[in-house]
């Protein structure tokens, strides 16, 4: 089934990126979102996040229950949405047996011994919400940013 591309924005321009390192002790969301209020970053996506946390919370796929993980984790995978608004990640953690697990990162996901981080910011568009009557959710869309 194909169907038509609701509105889509496309913009042009040089991705302005921002790298940095997390150490012990730092909360992956709240160090993100904490760069995006003091970058002024209206729309951006995850480039990469490699590392390690000690502690992990996610929410599932029921968009309810959030679980905390209680293992040390690697980080293999940490994708999505961010802006000095609101942030929309999941993120896939390996634990030591190398079983895979993930979801929707929330506050919790505690950094062990590091976190190198890099962000890109999308040029000329800001991230907003509007409330969508199908799902019942405020879902993130595109906007220019002028």
């Amino acid at each position: 089934i194909c169907m038509n591309l609701p509105s889509v924005l496309t913009t042009s321009g040089a991705l302005l990126c921002h790298s940095l390192r997390l150490h012990r002790g730092s909360d992956l969301l709240q160090s993100i979102k904490q760069l995006c209020r003091e970058k002024h970053i209206a729309a951006g996506v995850v480039l990469s996040a490699v590392g390690c946390i000690s502690r992990g919370r996610v929410r599932d796929a029921s968009g309810v229950t959030i679980r905390d993980i209680e293992d040390h984790c690697e980080i293999v995978s940490l994708n999505g949405t961010v802006s000095q608004t609101r942030c929309h990640l999941h993120i896939a953690l390996s634990r030591e047996d190398l079983s895979t697990l993930g979801g929707h990162l929330c506050e919790g996901c505690i950094i062990n011994t590091t976190c190198e981080l890099v962000i890109a910011e999308i040029p000329a568009t800001a991230i907003e919400t509007e409330f969508d009557e199908e799902t019942g959710y405020h879902e993130l869309i595109f906007v220019p940013n002028t």
